[in-house]
């Protein structure tokens, strides 16, 4: 089964190398490029089940693209292409919605490949920014293990919250305005990232890392 994938990059190099890996990828489909901000934005009114963006866009961050998609397509799943590998940019993307975070010093067909990673449930990130990430915690913590929690969105967060607080997903889904399916989503992705299976595990896991408020 194929799924289509949305390209958000303003270099024309590195934009027709993507888009040429994912068209002789048999398992995907090219469902639009894109060279700004804006043209992002607008491409997002497309189904798609991957979107590739770059955060340096020249008029403006693919942040706000990552955003509008977390929001308007959440079962559309986000990997970031960049040029930045510093900690902020890389915190940034994960909680404006981002699932993974791949630097451009990759080969196209390597990136193709961390997209059916993504698809599988995992969550690219290239090494260099992983060890960063690894030593931010070590550094903040020196006694505590990294957490998956970091990969939490906010929205995720906000679902997890209203979950604790007894709502179901229809009345989640009523709440912050999106579909039952949506909220399912937000709840898979989290799982995921909290590394278990279940509501009552991920809620507990959730309150021992100190997410939920109240």
């Amino acid at each position: 089964m194929s799924f289509s994938v949305l390209v958000v990059e303003d270099d024309p190099v590195f934009r027709e190398a993507f888009a040429d890996a994912i068209v002789r990828a048999p398992d995907m489909q090219l469902a639009g490029s894109a060279a700004s901000r804006a043209q992002g934005l607008a491409l997002l009114g497309k189904p798609a089940d991957v979107l590739l963006v770059d955060l340096a866009l020249p008029d403006g961050s693919g942040i706000d693209v990552i955003r509008e998609a977390a929001a308007n397509q959440p079962g559309c799943e986000v990997i970031v292409v960049t040029i930045f590998g510093d900690e902020q940019h890389v915190l940034d993307a994960i909680a404006a919605g981002a699932t993974g975070y791949l630097l451009k010093d990759q080969p196209p067909e390597e990136i193709v490949e961390q997209i059916r990673v993504l698809r599988a449930g995992g969550s690219p990130i290239s090494p260099v920014i992983a060890r960063r990430l690894l030593a931010r915690f070590a550094a903040e913590a020196p006694t505590a293990p990294p957490t998956p929690a970091a990969l939490l969105s906010e929205r995720e967060i906000h679902v997890l919250q209203l979950a604790a607080k007894g709502y179901s997903y229809d009345e989640i889904a009523a709440l912050i305005r999106v579909s039952p399916h949506t909220v399912q989503t937000y709840v898979k992705r989290a799982y995921r990232k909290l590394q278990v299976h279940t509501k009552v595990e991920a809620l507990a896991e959730a309150r021992r890392l100190r997410l939920l408020r109240g």
